[in-house]
């Protein structure tokens, strides 16, 4: 009896070691994203409530720097270099730090974003953009604090921020033209250097239409002149075909190609290929 109640009791401790407790965050957090053009934008930040209190003038005074949400930074990450206020961000995150006014809010774009709430040292250096926006006064109060991008259009957005009854929002203008302008050129130009090296390297590995692989190597190779490793595999291709000839003219280039580059790699296995078919 005495080992069964042991035995229970056991079991009951590691129950209890590996429940672990749940209980919702008072602020929890939210993730959103949205593409505006060609560009990847995405939001994390938590969202603190109202809870009958004031907010802005009060539980976040006027004119005082704040970490924009609560605990961890509220960060926005750009997929591509934007434009903000006039000034170019970078691709990458950002911490989003505010100093809500009355009737004007200064928003900061902050380079660190590894703070918990606001930095203990504030370094002027890090500070990517900062702009100043109007405040929208809300009929209705938002219990919540959100943050959303809207007025999505091709070429930018607006990074919005909303609590109690005030609304600002953040232009924001992505590169979407040039973006656009140059995926059109590259395709209306036809496959570059690399698309027919990959689809004819693709046909030499699989054993397909070598007479179409020899054809798109001889296009790679006249559109990447110094590229050892297109006019090695050219070699390839012509000996698999059974052109000696060409496998030895191709493989001679590919060697003189890699010497001059320094890469021994291909230098070796050059001169294997020529040794093989009796040209050294």
């Amino acid at each position: 009896m005495k080992k069964l109640i042991l035995v229970a009791m056991i079991a009951l401790v590691s129950l209890s070691a590996e429940a672990q407790m749940q209980t919702p965050q008072p602020s929890p957090r939210q993730k959103i994203s949205q593409q505006v053009g060609l560009t990847d934008v995405a939001i994390a930040y938590s969202r603190p409530s109202m809870k009958g209190r004031t907010i802005f003038g009060d539980l976040v005074p006027y004119d005082a720097l704040w970490r924009t949400g609560a605990n961890q930074n509220t960060t926005v990450t750009f997929g591509d270099d934007v434009t903000v206020g006039g000034k170019e961000l970078k691709a990458g995150s950002y911490a989003i730090y505010t100093k809500p006014g009355e009737a004007v809010w200064e928003v900061i774009f902050y380079m660190d974003t590894n703070n918990w709430g606001t930095p203990q040292n504030w370094d002027a250096s890090k500070v990517a953009a900062t702009v100043k926006t109007e405040v929208l006064p809300m009929e209705m109060p938002v219990e919540t604090f959100t943050m959303t991008i809207d007025d999505v259009h091709n070429n930018g957005a607006m990074l919005g921020m909303l609590w109690e009854k005030a609304y600002v929002g953040v232009k924001f203008e992505v590169p979407t033209k040039t973006k656009a302008m140059k995926s059109i050129d590259a395709v209306m130009a036809g496959p570059s250097g690399g698309d027919y090296y990959s689809a004819a390297s693709y046909y030499f590995d699989e054993g397909q239409d070598l007479e179409k692989a020899k054809e798109w190597i001889g296009k790679a190779v006249e559109m990447n002149p110094k590229a050892y490793w297109v006019m090695r595999k050219q070699s390839l291709i012509h000996a698999k075909l059974g052109d000696t000839k060409g496998a030895v003219d191709a493989a001679k280039k590919s060697l003189a190609a890699a010497e001059a580059a320094g890469n021994m790699d291909y230098v070796k296995m050059n001169k294997d290929s020529l040794k093989e078919w009796g040209a050294m």
